[in-house]
């Protein structure tokens, strides 16, 4: 009998993030929005901290963000693709979830241990939108390592910082498929 791959693996294998600006309508509801936020918090998360939190972005506070880019983007200098980049995430979007990473102290825990784990929330909520039949993707861009824009636009404090935009909606264009893993990507190492 041949090797039958799991639908998991399957769908690891496949899938494919959707460009956020192909994006549409319908989102999730509450309640489908709650199942994506729970499988995401299932991640993996040395020492049990849970050094993130979840902020659901919907439409007037993305187009209050998208108004804060621009200003943000003009009074810093940047130029005009720039402030257009770093708005369009928020003005295209219905529905965006700003997965927070929260460093805590720990004695045990390096900083650098939480910021994988709020990584590997972002992935995971990523994949969970897809799974669910949903198209979705992670962006972040200059506005979300910007402190000027995250302490005004979403109230983040000193020792918060923006791990990703989590885009979800009605699945859109899927950019066309290319082989992964690169063989240059991969070493083995034998021992004797």
């Amino acid at each position: 009998m041949a090797d039958q791959t799991p639908p998991a693996l399957a769908f690891l294998l496949s899938r494919r993030s959707c460009p956020a600006k192909t994006l549409g309508l319908p989102v999730p509801g509450r309640d489908s929005l709650l199942q994506l936020l729970t499988a995401a918090a299932r991640c993996p998360d040395h020492g049990k901290l849970e050094p993130w939190r979840f902020i659901v972005l919907e439409n007037k506070a993305l187009a209050r963000l998208g108004e804060l880019a621009a200003a943000r983007g003009l009074s810093l200098g940047r130029d005009e693709a720039e402030i257009t980049k770093g708005r369009q995430q928020f003005d295209d979007s219905h529905l965006a979830v700003a997965v927070i990473e929260v460093q805590k102290k720990s004695d045990k825990i390096p900083p650098i241990e939480q910021t994988y784990s709020a990584g590997a929330v972002c992935l995971s909520l990523l994949n969970a939108a897809l799974a669910a039949g949903w198209g979705a993707n992670w962006l972040s861009g200059w506005p979300a390592h910007d402190r000027g824009f995250v302490e005004t636009g979403l109230g983040l404090e000193s020792h918060e910082r923006v791990a990703g935009f989590i885009h979800i909606g009605t699945r859109g264009a899927t950019p066309p498929e290319r082989p992964r893993p690169d063989p240059e990507q991969i070493s083995t190492w034998v021992t004797e």
